[in-house]
């Protein structure tokens, strides 16, 4: 008898490890809290190609847009941990429960992190009509007409509106929050110089800023970018400086099996090497980055209470 439960429980094992090992045996599907056609949907797309590739399985992107991102993080929360959902997290998914009253996630338990895959700092443009050169001289400039001039984002809680928010609090200044539907909008608003300035993420900003239509006052980021390497960064250009950048990641519903995230992580963290693709995201000023889920999930614990104190600084909150 001890025999026979012991083949079975062999039997078991075997099976198992044969269903493992033929993971995935279907579709894999990369949820996208963006439209199609989005910088975090491009990035998605490219980062689906090369794990299309190494899993052999079709990646198929899946965009549900919505909510500053809440609601693709909460089809993923609710989602099988089975490694046949994966989500395109962002710098959102952090910060958006700070910015909500009530989320019907929680952005750190509900998911298990799988590489964090570039950073995008967002860059400061006013109208080549703008009589500001400078960063100093925009501040100048806003400081004699307080209350006149305005500022476009990608609607409330978005990177360029918590940027632009972080920037008045900074420069001492008074101006007027006019929200878009997106960073694209952003750029057609400052563009039509239907509003003063503007701090669009760079993948919206920077082939603008190149070529002379928007001009280019600093960059948001920790560090110049090599695509506008001209472009001081704010910590550079005032003595208040800050850093605000967006981030993009990869993760899968909390309980995914530790051997399907570290072999998503390895097949992406091994794209990092190839030129091709290092060239396709950079070329916006991403930083690609591709690290271990471990160092993930501690960039995570890191990043969350930045979010926060900023949020609370500014003075922002959202139904």
């Amino acid at each position: 008898m001890r025999w026979l439960l012991f083949l079975v429980m062999a039997g078991l094992l075997l099976v198992n490890g044969v269903a493992r090992a033929e993971y995935p045996d279907k579709p894999v599907h990369l949820i996208v809290p963006f439209i199609a056609g989005s910088a975090p949907d491009l990035a998605a797309r490219q980062a689906a190609q090369r794990l299309t590739d190494g899993l052999k399985q079709q990646v198929v992107v899946e965009n549900r847009p919505g909510a500053a991102g809440n609601i693709g993080a909460e089809v993923t929360a609710r989602a099988k941990p089975d490694g046949y959902t994966l989500m395109l997290m962002t710098s959102s998914h952090l910060h958006n429960q700070y910015l909500y009253a009530k989320l019907h996630y929680d952005p750190i338990k509900d998911f298990a992190p799988i590489t964090l895959l570039t950073r995008l700092p967002g860059l400061m443009v006013v109208p080549p009509s703008s009589p500001a050169k400078t960063v100093a001289e925009f501040v100048a400039f806003a400081k004699g007409r307080p209350g006149q001039l305005n500022y476009g984002s990608g609607g409330v809680g978005s990177l360029a509106h918590l940027s632009a928010e972080a920037f008045r609090h900074a420069a001492g200044i008074d101006y007027i929050h006019v929200p878009y539907k997106g960073a694209p909008d952003i750029v057609l608003a400052l563009l039509g110089e239907q509003v003063h300035v503007g701090f669009p993420t760079m993948g919206n900003a920077v082939e603008p800023a190149r070529q002379g239509t928007l001009r280019a006052l600093a960059v948001t980021g920790a560090k110049r970018t090599p695509v506008l390497p001209m472009v001081p960064t704010l910590l550079e250009a005032m003595p208040q400086g800050f850093v605000l950048e967006a981030w993009l990641g990869l993760a899968a519903p909390a309980g995914t099996p530790s051997e399907v995230i570290d072999r998503v992580a390895a097949i992406l963290v091994a794209s990092r090497n190839d030129a091709v693709f290092r060239a396709t995201l950079e070329k916006d000023g991403s930083e690609v980055v591709f690290n271990s889920p471990i160092q993930f999930a501690a960039f995570l614990r890191e990043d969350a209470p930045r979010w926060q104190a900023l949020i609370k600084r500014i003075g922002v909150k959202l139904e």
